[in-house]
């Protein structure tokens, strides 16, 4: 999926996301831009920064569900931090390079998890033969007795010789009737008749030693190292378990698929991927603009994006995996810019977000297509859920018109939380059928816009009762 055109990417997050043409064309376009700069000439490779992003509209219009989506479809690693996490930076709060060491943790993890599952057959088949050997171990072959006088030996090295083999290689007796034994028990095994029997296994304590660390500002990365460090200094405890042979097979498939996996080699390739197709999405970058009133907390505002700066712009981040270049992470910023605007911020970290996009506001043509069209559309996720109770759920299209009309006015009149307040209004509208499903008689139901007018009227009616319940 990597190399997509930006028009299969736009038809792809049309799939999921309504309306917000300028803004899917934008970061299909970044992306597209990714795929070109690893096929120009090595020396220019380097030269080619990203395109970072802003986008701009209120909360509920898809600006996080386009980031996401848009990390789904290239796989690429992908982390969403909030801004206003680091706006009092200096007294509480994290450290600006925390949110690199989170995506390179988050994107190590996951590449660990498919290496394991690329072993998994391995892992399974040598899970399988310890948890024979412990049903039915295999016996060494009985030592050969030393000579006791020197009339029985022929000379003392030789029997030193024979000694110390035995010692350092013993053999394990071939028995084909055991053989036979193993393979009918393997059988058993394979067909589950053993599943509820007890074998006793060494299980390594997964728990490091306690060690509690008090940190300040910029310093909880540094209570994790030293935690790793002393786990690793420390030997690792393991504890003999009775467990059942079902569960022996997955602690030891587990283990197994562990061992052979070459962490230096995921670790290598989760950098790698990090610095060449990570996106981190910086949420809520209006909270750290300031309104240049110079006093009180603007200062440390100012600070968040001065700090921000050499990260977007391209630094060296240590973390507890080596040091990672941000030269080439695609940064997408969003914000809803009520009370300011980009201009606010400081022109240098301006300009390392070249691209800006408006978001449109949603209204109730958008909705209604929020509601019935997208692969996860929020009807068919209420119909699914009430299937599995054995009722057929259904919805007409005057009932849809009217939630989405809702929809439209209560955001109007209240505050506009945009395709969120959807989610509000289903819960209200079906919140008797869903209490109901397990235990109602009557499995098929329809609804039409009279059920929507008659349960949703008395607090759309009342705007302030409709502030408090959608």
């Amino acid at each position: 999926m990597s190399d997509l055109k930006p028009i299969e990417i736009v038809r792809e997050l049309d799939k999921y996301i309504i309306g917000q043409d300028k803004a899917k064309r934008s970061v299909a376009i970044a992306l597209r831009n990714r795929w070109r700069r690893r096929h120009v000439e090595e020396d220019l490779q380097d030269e080619i920064s990203p395109k970072n992003i802003i986008m701009i509209g209120p909360t509920g219009v898809g600006k996080t569900e386009i980031s996401r989506r848009l990390a789904n479809l290239t796989d690429s690693p992908f982390f969403k931090v909030e801004a206003s996490k680091f706006t009092e930076i200096g007294y509480v709060g994290r450290d600006v390079e925390s949110m690199v060491r989170d995506l390179v943790e988050l994107t190590v993890n996951r590449m660990r998890d498919q290496a394991e599952d690329e072993v998994m057959d391995k892992a399974e088949k040598i899970a399988e033969e310890r948890v024979l050997d412990l049903l039915l171990p295999k016996t060494p072959v009985k030592a050969a007795a030393v000579p006791d006088s020197a009339d029985d030996a022929v000379n003392v090295e030789n029997v030193e010789e024979q000694v110390s083999e035995k010692v350092e290689e013993p053999v394990l007796e071939e028995n084909p009737a055991t053989d036979k034994t193993r393979e009918k028990l393997r059988k058993m095994l394979q067909e589950g008749k053993l599943d509820s029997r007890m074998v006793d296994i060494d299980v390594t304590d997964q728990q490091g030693p306690m060690i509690e660390i008090f940190s300040t500002m910029g310093m909880e990365d540094i209570g994790m190292n030293i935690r790793d460090m002393m786990s690793n200094l420390m030997p690792k405890n393991t504890k003999r378990r009775k467990v059942t042979v079902e569960e022996a097979l997955d602690i030891l498939t587990e283990q197994e698929a562990q061992n052979l996996v070459d962490l230096d080699k995921v670790v290598d390739k989760a950098v790698e991927m990090v610095e060449q197709s990570g996106i981190i999405f910086i949420d809520e970058i209006d909270k750290v603009t300031g309104n240049h009133a110079g006093s009180g907390p603007e200062v440390s505002r100012e600070g968040v994006q001065r700090d921000l700066l050499p990260i977007v712009e391209g630094s060296s981040v240590p973390t507890k995996y080596g040091i990672v270049k941000t030269d080439h992470i695609l940064f997408i910023a969003s914000g809803a810019f009520h009370t300011s605007k980009p201009s606010d911020l400081i022109p240098e970290l301006q300009g390392r977000f070249p691209i800006r996009v408006e978001l449109d506001s949603l209204g109730q043509k958008e909705f209604i297509r929020i509601l019935t069209e997208p692969q996860n559309a929020l009807l068919l996720q209420y119909i699914a859920l009430l299937r599995t109770e054995g009722v057929d759920l259904s919805f007409d299209d005057s009932a849809v018109a009217e939630i989405a009309r809702i929809a439209e006015e209560v955001n109007s009149r209240t505050e506009n939380i945009g395709a969120r307040r959807l989610h509000t209004l289903m819960e209200y509208l079906l919140e008797d059928i869903l209490f109901n499903a397990p235990d109602v008689l009557e499995k098929n139901v329809t609804i039409d816009s009279g059920f929507v007018k008659e349960r949703l009227k008395d607090v759309v009616a009342d705007e302030d009762l409709s502030r408090y319940i959608l």
